[in-house]
């Protein structure tokens, strides 16, 4: 029983690393949850620690994740629909890997301005600002994802 629970744990992980890249699979909880099942198995990792992954998860997950390229975005003269067409551009940009996943949103981004109603030159610069708080965003859940995925398996007694 203990070996599932590792397996389920591990998909956990595995999970949270492709949601990191995911907009529609919010991977950072599903890393989080790993963790916790490997504490309630071996408590191998301090209440502190736990606390940290929490706020780290919060932050990262949920606060940055819409902050970041919403910032960005503004930044270089963009709209929400820059926004909203890189996310779009990254969905239709899974089904065309691994080149999907970097020409998706910027091109989502484009044509969102575009949409939005401006000309191609402000709609390039912004869909770049879009693209690259997406991008920083996007760094960040991976890494934390990672590094989540990291403890997990260095901890894990089979």
């Amino acid at each position: 029983m203990e070996l599932i629970i590792l397996i389920i744990g591990a998909l956990l992980m595995l999970i949270g690393l492709a949601g990191a890249f995911l907009p529609v699979v919010p991977g950072l909880p599903f890393s989080y949850v790993g963790l916790l099942i490997l504490q309630f198995l071996y408590a191998p990792f301090s209440l502190t620690f736990l606390l940290v992954w929490a706020v780290i998860v919060i932050v990262v997950g949920f606060v940055l994740d819409n902050v970041i390229p919403a910032w960005a975005t503004k930044k270089f003269g963009g709209s929400p629909y820059g926004v909203t067409g890189s996310v779009v551009g990254l969905i239709a940009g899974l089904f065309f890997p691994p080149i999907g996943f970097v020409l998706g949103p910027l091109v989502g981004a484009f044509l969102g301005e575009l949409i939005a109603g401006n000309k191609s030159d402000k709609a390039l610069k912004s869909a770049l600002g879009s693209f690259v708080g997406f991008m920083a965003a996007t760094g960040l859940k991976v890494m934390a994802a990672g590094v989540m995925a990291y403890h997990y398996f260095a901890n894990v007694s089979i």
